[in-house]
């Protein structure tokens, strides 16, 4: 199905920044890995973007779950994936 949703012109930009400030990486891992609302909000900013750039409802939905999942407690840190 083609969407023809407009946005503002920088919102697909700002929410590139935002996304790209709030996801986990290599330096904040560790320190942040267990962090709720951090961990929501990365998947929340992740769905904002899949929507502006006409993602897959389905995984615009995964994510937001992911979020909620996140914030109640559901999710939890799954470990180093480089430790056994």
């Amino acid at each position: 199905m083609s969407r023809k949703t407009e946005w503002p012109k920088e919102a697909k930009v700002l929410a590139k920044e935002l996304h790209e400030k709030l996801s986990l990486n290599d330096k904040n891992w560790h320190s942040l890995k267990g962090n709720h609302e951090r961990r929501s909000a990365e998947m929340l900013t992740s769905a904002m973007l899949q929507l502006l750039q006409g993602g897959d409802y389905a995984d615009v939905e995964e994510l937001l779950n992911q979020a909620k999942k996140w914030l109640s407690g559901e999710l939890k840190d799954p470990g180093c994936p480089t430790r056994k």
